[in-house]
């Protein structure tokens, strides 16, 4: 059985669902959404929903939801190709075998896997493709068009500072959004209006908020229930922070009116923690990466031989000036200083973090080639100053990135011709 890994698109199997002849339910400028690829997937968000406990809307809430996720999945893949966004298919593959690494098998292995248990593994593929198509083409669009100045950072300490010496606040918000275009006529301001008002009925009968949410809100994160996460006051995005932090566990906002549309916020958690402490590791290693010479098994079992010759007594640092092809760190014989948590990519630090002071790791592979490490010692560091400041400067670019994602695929949508058809 295997693990769960990021990419749930495929969490049923096709074969093991009885479809019906095949008909559009929407058309998105140039392209078709199929019955059968709606089906698809409201069978694995609705497997998704109950792994995780949550409750299901009704199956047309559920439907309409999982029909807009579609159409939205479909406009940024488009747009993604008329702007010569791409997934090249070595990034691709080493996205597969970073995947099938996760679940501690080979990249056949894990093919053989899915489809042993009825997946098609062409399909799978496909999908990883359209996930770091969006993904890239939110960075590009999004993501890194985002700037937080100094002065930013600045400011938020001194917020911060205002709370020095008692701990910190965390929020566990829920979030509704009953959504409006950009300069919206007023017969779409008063539909929004009956959606909330049909909303704020359900709530003030007794209805779950988590499911509500899930039948209603036009936001992102409506089919898990409206949950923002746990957030400190600096996370929760401007529009509601004064709200958040002045309501009680439990409590439901008024409603919030804003460009984007009506939101309705709920407080369903809060507690107090303090977080200045950072275990730090001192760590060297080694990089090959391959090339148009070099295959990726080329790669490994040199490092593999280099692994060998270090077990046997030779010098790492040595070693590492001589072959490694991060020139940055070869010159101090593989040196990364100490890091921090976050500091490196997720697969290097997993394996990073689970060697002892003096150990060897075996070889793998990021997203930047074939790694060898060896960890020196730990050390836990009181770095208030800059751990604060970094941190202060990642939140914020966050929260940005979250109001101008949330603005951006509002404005993607607007420009979009959708088409609904045999709903």
């Amino acid at each position: 059985m295997l693990k769960h890994i990021l990419f749930t698109l495929l969490l049923i199997s096709p074969a093991a669902m009885a479809m019906q002849l095949d008909r559009i339910v929407a058309v998105v400028d140039d392209e078709i959404i199929l019955e059968s690829e709606l089906a698809e997937m409201e069978a694995n968000v609705r497997q998704q929903l109950r792994q995780r406990g949550s409750s299901l809307p009704s199956p047309d809430m559920l439907r309409r939801q999982v029909l807009e996720r579609l159409v939205m999945q479909k406009i940024q893949l488009q747009h993604a190709d008329r702007i010569g966004i791409r997934v090249g298919e070595d990034g691709l593959n080493a996205a597969l075998r970073q995947i099938a690494d996760n679940n501690q098998m080979t990249l056949r292995e894990f093919r053989d896997a899915l489809e042993a248990d009825g997946f098609s593994f062409a399909e799978f593929r496909e999908s990883i493709r359209e996930e770091m198509l969006i993904a890239r083409l939110r960075k590009s669009e999004v993501e890194d068009r985002v700037i937080v100045s100094e002065r930013e950072v600045d400011n938020f300490l001194a917020t911060v500072a205002r709370q020095e010496g008692n701990p910190e606040t965390s929020y566990l918000v829920q979030h509704i959004l009953i959504s409006l275009p950009d300069a919206a006529e007023p017969e779409q301001v008063q539909a929004a209006q009956a959606r909330l008002d049909q909303v704020l009925a359900l709530l003030n009968d007794g209805a779950d908020f988590a499911e509500v949410a899930a039948g209603y809100s036009d936001g992102q994160t409506a089919l898990e229930g409206g949950s923002l996460g746990w957030r400190t006051e600096a996370e929760i995005p401007s529009l509601f922070v004064d709200h958040v932090t002045n309501m009680r566990v439990g409590q439901i906002s008024e409603p919030i009116r804003a460009g984007s549309g009506f939101h309705l916020i709920r407080l369903e958690d809060q507690k107090s923690e303090e977080t200045f402490l950072v275990r730090q590791t001192r760590a060297s290693h080694i990089l090959i990466q391959s090339n148009e010479l070099l295959t990726d098994e080329d790669a490994s079992a040199r490092l593999e031989q280099l692994r060998n010759r270090i077990i046997n007594g030779e010098d790492f640092a040595e070693l590492a000036r001589a072959n490694s092809d991060d020139t940055g760190s070869a010159i101090d014989g593989g040196s990364l200083g100490w890091a921090s948590p976050g500091v490196m990519v997720p697969e290097f630090e997993e394996v990073m973090d689970s060697l002892a002071p003096g150990e060897l790791s075996h070889v793998f592979q990021s997203r930047f080639g074939w790694h060898l490490i060896k960890v020196h010692e730990r050390r836990e560091q009181n770095m208030a100053d800059e751990y604060r400041r970094n941190q202060a400067r990642e939140t914020l670019r966050q929260r940005k990135i979250e109001e101008e994602m949330e603005s951006w695929m509002r404005a993607l949508r607007d420009e979009a011709y959708v088409e609904y058809r045999n709903l």
